[in-house]
């Protein structure tokens, strides 16, 4: 057993700011392991060497939340004249940090078709300095070919950036599929509670110092008690990820034959078109998926978020509870073609069958209503 910590189990939170040094040859050397709480504190170190295991990578920072992770991943390869590509199926608030902070900062961005995979090599410039993937996209859950991408990006010398909070690095390796950073939003599943905001950024060996650099410049930090509830959601990850993914393939094939739905997006049905490379690269779905309702009045769909009692209405996903939400697309470059509503579903830890008749029972009233 360890003495770290008088060998406690979990690292304790430490809520630091000052740090205090012994003698003044050591202040002066700095050969200390901290020396200011925004650099890092044991809290944040545990957090950071546990993720760097399980990713693969070789340096990891934590940050205040995803959306941190994403624009920091982004300024630690790009800067003013360089031009970067995002895929068209982005995290809505990803889309708004490139056009509006990034671009006042002289960073250009163009959006990609989500299946555009070794296609990508043509809208490649010579200041193009990374590609930005997600896969599933948010909201359509196209399942992107990023080993395509990663060997044209990397023969022109652009970096390839992977918001993998969907998979987790549980069931999609970033790395062995040529990402340079995988980016977390760990407020999903890492959390896994719905009571924390954080992510992280990993990267590999050529990106690490850049990254560390940029993090620490920045002023980036995550507090020791988010850091804490963070590993603490991490320890269970693994079986939350199971029931999650479990639970949401029975959903998703009940709803597929359900008379008010046109499909359901989910790349573990063998239907979905994505199916063949997510079924190449992935070793496992978690419980995020979107379903497009056949054309139904506003009333009647009222009917149906309004009457459902165990899936909660909230934005975020990836803990204990199911939630759906309405949801809108934002897209430039490929036109999502939508029969009718578009809803998102995060499947929780609740029993199966009970969050089948909740559904059941909602679409009743969207019936009763039309």
């Amino acid at each position: 057993m360890s003495t770290e910590h008088f060998g406690v189990v979990n690292t304790p939170v430490y809520r630091a700011s000052t740090i205090l040094y012994r003698d003044l040859a050591t202040l002066e050397s700095g050969d200390v392991p901290y020396f200011y709480g925004r650099r890092g504190t044991p809290s944040s170190r545990s957090l950071e060497e546990a993720i760097t295991a399980i990713e693969g990578g070789v340096r990891t920072v934590v940050c205040s939340s995803g959306l941190n992770a994403i624009a920091l991943a982004i300024l630690s390869v790009c800067g003013a004249g360089d031009h970067l590509l995002v895929v068209d199926s982005c995290y809505a608030p990803t889309r708004i940090t490139c056009d509006r902070t990034l671009a006042h900062y002289g960073i250009e961005t163009t959006y990609y078709d989500p299946c555009t995979g070794g296609g990508i090599e043509a809208l490649l410039r010579s200041n193009t300095k990374a590609v930005f993937c997600e896969s599933p996209g948010s909201l359509t859950f196209e399942v992107q070919d990023v080993p395509a991408i990663a060997k044209v990006a990397h023969a022109r010398g652009a970096s390839v950036l992977l918001d993998n909070t969907w998979a987790t690095p549980l069931y999609f390796d970033a790395f062995a599929h040529g990402a340079d950073l995988s980016i977390q939003a760990a407020t999903k599943y890492v959390g896994g509670h719905a009571d924390v905001m954080i992510g992280y950024v990993c990267a590999n060996r050529g990106h690490a110092a850049r990254l560390a650099q940029t993090h620490d410049h920045l002023g980036i930090y995550a507090s020791g008690d988010d850091c804490f509830l963070a590993l603490r959601g991490l320890r269970t990850m693994p079986v939350r990820l199971k029931r999650h993914g479990e639970t949401a393939l029975v959903l998703a094939r009940w709803l597929q034959h359900r008379p008010e739905v046109s499909r359901v997006l989910y790349p573990a049905l063998e239907e979905d078109p994505g199916h063949g490379v997510w079924k190449r690269d992935f070793t496992g779905a978690t419980g995020l998926f979107g379903v497009v309702l056949k054309p139904s009045p506003h009333k009647a769909l009222a009917a149906f978020f309004d009457t459902l009692r165990l899936f909660g209405m909230g934005f975020s996903w990836g803990g204990y509870e199911s939630l759906i939400v309405p949801s809108k697309l934002h897209r430039t470059v490929s036109k999502f073609e939508a029969e009718g509503p578009l809803i998102r579903i995060h499947a929780g830890l609740e029993d199966v069958d009970d969050l089948i008749a909740d559904l059941e029972q909602g679409f009743g009233a969207m019936k009763a209503a039309q």
